[in-house]
Formats: structure tokens, sequence, C-alpha cells
């Protein structure tokens, strides 16, 4: 297995192609109760199994089991003797952390607090991305902007990012950072898979225009494409997969069993798994510059990082495409037909003789 680099969006940081979640770490019975369940030994472990793979980029959250993941995450980096220098970590701050009216959004109050109380958990004087990890309609974003950038100039983070936002928000912030001259978001995080397309209506032809990286969460759709479900079972409520317990997040059910029958046949024709060829589908993506995966167990971690080998020829490609291609959705369709008669105008690219 080779493990690919890229750099996160136009910045010079560069990460591997895969990126460990952690929000499986910590047992606190919360929010993420039915996603987490690791203690710190079996943590541990797939933060080794994931580096020793080639893995230099982790991911958690304040919010991921109440804090535990965190302190999971550091102390796991801590008994296997990393070298800071050796791995970047991302974390973020929006969710609610306490009963209070101030624990939660991105407020600078809400955020310095958070930063703190996040680098106490994983035991570093630094993060290397922060990120806001959603929308907050209470706080004006020029607010959370300038304390994102003091915090990058006190050296409590390196870089930021962003998650969960849509396509005018992200660029609003990234005209008010330019205007400002302050720190831009690097990267956004967030919900892509071959299944859910969604994001390439607005958001990655925005990320790829401005040069901001995309980091892939739940790039299985929640374990929609891990090849435990077949066409016809559309109780997930039944079994023992995560969408036993957490049916999240929405896939067209049409479309979605459509692009399983293709990844089974293909994953069969190529001795790959299902799960395999749905990760390695996003690394094929040029706006992606990392996918984060996660699992419970080791067998599950390895089988994910595998989708590192799997090769697809243009007709592979092609093929899910069609399958998991978007309908056509106003005003894409419209910029395409007016546009067509000038691409028309310009001659093809010399190619080498």
């Amino acid at each position: 297995m080779t493990m690919r680099y890229n750099r996160l969006g136009s910045t010079g940081l560069i990460v591997s192609e895969l990126c460990l979640g952690t929000m499986t770490f910590g047992t606190d019975p919360g929010m993420f109760a039915a996603v987490a369940g690791l203690d710190q030994p079996a943590s541990t472990a797939l933060v080794k199994q994931a580096l020793d793979a080639g893995i230099n980029f982790l991911d958690t959250a304040n919010v991921y089991t109440r804090g535990q993941s965190e302190r999971f995450t550091g102390q796991a980096l801590k008994d296997l003797g990393i070298r800071r220098s050796d791995v970047v970590i991302a974390t973020k701050a929006m969710g609610s952390m306490g009963e209070g009216p101030n624990d939660a959004g991105v407020s600078r109050y809400h955020l310095m607090n958070q930063i703190d109380a996040s680098l106490e958990r994983l035991g570093v004087d630094h993060v290397d991305l922060y990120q806001i990890h959603g929308w907050d309609s209470q706080t004006p974003m020029e607010e959370a902007l300038r304390a994102m950038e003091d915090i990058v100039r006190s050296g409590r983070a390196r870089y930021i990012g962003v998650s969960n936002w849509a396509a005018w928000q992200v660029m609003k912030a990234l005209g008010l950072s330019e205007r400002l001259g302050i720190e831009k978001f690097a990267s956004l995080q967030a919900y892509y898979t071959i299944a859910g397309r969604d994001l390439e209506r607005e958001i990655i032809p925005m990320l790829q225009s401005e040069g901001v990286g995309l980091m892939v969460w739940s790039p299985l759709a929640g374990g929609l494409l891990s090849g435990k479900y077949t066409r016809g079972q559309d109780d997930r409520s039944e079994g023992d997969g995560r969408r036993a317990q957490f049916d999240f997040p929405y896939v067209d059910s049409d479309r979605g069993w459509a692009v399983i029958d293709a990844l089974r046949a293909m994953a069969e024709a190529k001795g790959k798994t299902v799960a395999q060829l749905a990760l390695a589908w996003l690394l094929y993506q040029p706006a992606v510059s990392t996918v984060i995966v996660g699992a419970k167990r080791e067998d599950q971690l390895a089988d994910n990082i595998g989708a590192c080998d799997v090769t697809f020829t243009a007709d592979d490609l092609k093929a899910l495409h069609k399958v998991s291609r978007l309908p056509p959705e106003y005003p894409g369709w419209m910029l395409a037909r007016q546009g067509s008669y000038r691409d028309e105008k310009v001659s093809p690219r010399r190619q080498p003789g």
C-alpha cells in the first residue's frame, strides 16, 4: 500500500490523502454515543495503525464524546512517542460544551476559551488546523474571523478552516478576510460521497476557484457504502451497522442503491471491497485534499486504508459517474448551455506527438 500526500488547498501544508477521524474515540454517553465507544487502548491501537500506514493527519473536535476524543488522541500520541512535528492535528469548535448561553457558537468568548481547553486535552501547545464546526447565526462573521486570526497570531493554531458552511458563507468569509488582511480559511470540511454529490453544484466549483482544500467527512455515507447493505434492505434499522442506530446522513435511496450495485460488481471484478472503491472514487476527485476515515476495529481501518491501492480506468470512472450523477438543476444546466458555444471557439491544446 502506498499512501499519497496532497497540499491542503493552496497552503504549503502537506497531508496524507487519508485522515484518521477520531469520532469513535471515547466512551462518554452523549450525542456521539452511537458512533463512539472506544477506550484509550483501542484508540491508541488505531492511531498506531494509521501512522504506520503513512497517515500523518488526525482530525478531532471538542464536542466528540465531550472532549474525550481529544484526550484519547493526545494520550495516544504521547504513549506512542510520536514527535509533534511528525503529525498534523486538526480540531474544531462551535458545538455546545455546557449549558450556558455562551458555551456554544463562534463568538470570540467561546472560541478563545475552547482553543485553550482543546490544547489542554490534546496535551500540545498548538494545533495545525483549527476549524469552525458549523454555522452560528448569532455571531457576526467578522467577530469570528478576527478571533481565528488572533488564535493563529498567538501561535495556538497554524491554519484555520471551516466545516458545514454553504458556498456563499465561505465566499463571504474569504472576501472579508481579504478585505481585513487577516487569515483566510485553508479548508472546508464537508460531507461528500459517490452516493451524495450535492457539493458539486456550488461548493466544489467555489473551492477550486478560491484554492480552498476539501476535507471529506462520512465518505461511506454513514456506513451505507460499507458493503453491509444490499438493494431491498430499505429498513436500515435492522442489523448491527452504524446506520442501525444513527441513520445519517441522508442519501437518495434510488441513487444510493444504484451506486451500491455498481460498486459491488466492480469490486468483485477488481478483488476489492465496496468500501474501498467508494473511498477510492473520492481520491480521484481533484478538489479533495484528504478523506477522513473512522473505524472501531483494526480490520475496518485496514480495509479503508486499502482504498489507496485501488486504481480506476477511464471507463470505470465513466460508469460510476453515470449511476451517481446529480439530476440537472438550475442554474447549472443554463450555465452549461450558454457557455458551451464559447468553448467550441477555443482550439484544443496541442498534445505531444
